[in-house]
């Protein structure tokens, strides 16, 4: 371990002029925030919000005017991606999709063949719409599945059925050079057995991306209040664990890979947005709610769509909040966010570009007592196989 210490512990004195020259160099992520679902999931904590109306000309308006304000904050930047979240943006008028995406590519250059993302519900009203998000721009959609059973869609409050959302895959793969969709596992009542027949069903739709969730219990939502009465009980640890295992093994096999603790993909179909947030890139945020990250600035957008509108019609943005984030701040938030990744994170370089040394921002003596959980190869720090179920455990110990 001395050894280790000595070749990567040092500070380069223009540390911090290096990384910022590599976060300007870095493609520029853009999140827009459609707040608007037709119900309440009961296990979703994400700022979405039922309302009769929306309309849909001012919503156009307001959005464009809180991105033209990012933009002017962040010029020069090349544009690597643009994810369209929830809320359901597939209820977007693809007319505003479509000017957003215009506004966004005309604004900053795009790197490429920019990844432009959209969430979508599997309803069929939705599907019918993917033809016109097609056109408007988008080429990878993100499909809610959920589940491929039935009651599971009923107990997790889906609005669709197995039936609806496999035909709105079906115009999904038609529409899109990319889609993925998700799905909730480790249900109440749910065994191995039927976990791997779900998912060997839905690997053979042949999507290049999947993004598999573990149920959680989250803090405000029906779910918890269902938890806290006794009738509600999702599966307890040993078991989340295999259904976890399961997972990775029947994808692996499967050739989709898992690349980030909940997300697997064929080599090269990884979400390039997502990346951005893993590898702690810059990123903007427009939109309720929305957050962004900006030369070293945390961007914080008004929540509630109400709010928001009224913040840009009187400011012309809808921020809450800029807040300064100090090297000790950016350190931990790069490894707590790196370290999902199965590539890990060049420590050395995390803590060169907040001015301290790796024995001040990770604990050696605790990495090396578990090798078989997480481990240090050069100057890179990765979380094993092993020890991603253990993920939220290992954090605490080793990072300072």
């Amino acid at each position: 371990m001395r050894a280790i210490m000595g070749m990567i512990d040092l500070v380069s004195p223009d540390a911090a002029a290096r990384d910022r020259a590599a976060r300007a160099a870095a493609p520029l992520a853009l999140y827009i925030h459609w707040p608007f679902c037709v119900s309440k999931c009961p296990y979703c904590d994400f700022n979405s919000h039922v309302r009769a109306t929306v309309d849909e000309a001012q919503w156009h308006d307001a959005l464009l005017a809180d991105l033209a304000h990012e933009a002017a904050l962040l010029p020069g930047r090349r544009l690597g991606s643009i994810f369209f979240g929830g809320g359901t943006p597939s209820l977007m008028p693809p007319a505003t999709v479509a000017a957003l995406i215009e506004a966004a590519t005309r604004t900053w250059a795009p790197l490429g063949d920019v990844e432009i993302t959209l969430e979508a519900n599997p309803s069929s009203v939705e599907a019918a719409r993917f033809a016109d998000l097609a056109a408007a721009g988008v080429n990878r959609v993100s499909l809610g599945l959920q589940a491929l059973d039935d009651d599971a869609l009923r107990f997790l409050g889906r609005a669709h059925d197995v039936r609806e959302g496999l035909g709105a895959l079906e115009v999904a793969q038609r529409h899109f050079g990319r889609v993925s969709f998700d799905l909730i596992y480790a249900r109440p009542g749910q065994t191995p057995a039927a976990w791997d027949a779900e998912l060997a069903r839905a690997l053979a739709f042949g999507t290049e991306h999947l993004s598999l969730y573990q149920l959680t219990i989250e803090p405000g939502t029906r779910f918890a209040t269902e938890a806290a009465a006794g009738r509600l009980t999702i599966p307890d640890g040993d078991t989340a664990a295999d259904l976890f295992e399961l997972t990775r093994a029947r994808t692996a096999a499967a050739g989709l890979p898992a690349y980030e603790i909940s997300n697997h993909a064929r080599p090269g179909a990884e979400s390039r947005h997502n990346l951005a947030y893993w590898r702690y890139r810059d990123y903007a945020g427009i939109g309720p709610g929305a957050h962004g990250r900006r030369d070293h600035l945390a961007t914080f957008r008004r929540k509630k769509p109400e709010n928001w509108l009224a913040a840009v019609a009187r400011n012309g943005h809808g921020l809450e909040s800029e807040e300064p984030l100090d090297p000790a701040t950016r350190v931990g938030e790069a490894l707590l966010m790196g370290l999902r990744l199965r590539e890990g994170v060049d420590v050395a370089s995390i803590a060169a570009a907040g001015g301290m040394r790796v024995a001040e921002i990770v604990d050696l003596a605790a990495i090396a007592a578990l090798p078989d959980l997480i481990v240090l190869e050069g100057e890179r720090l990765r979380v094993t196989d092993a020890g991603m179920i253990l993920l939220d455990a290992i954090l605490p110990k080793v990072v300072r």
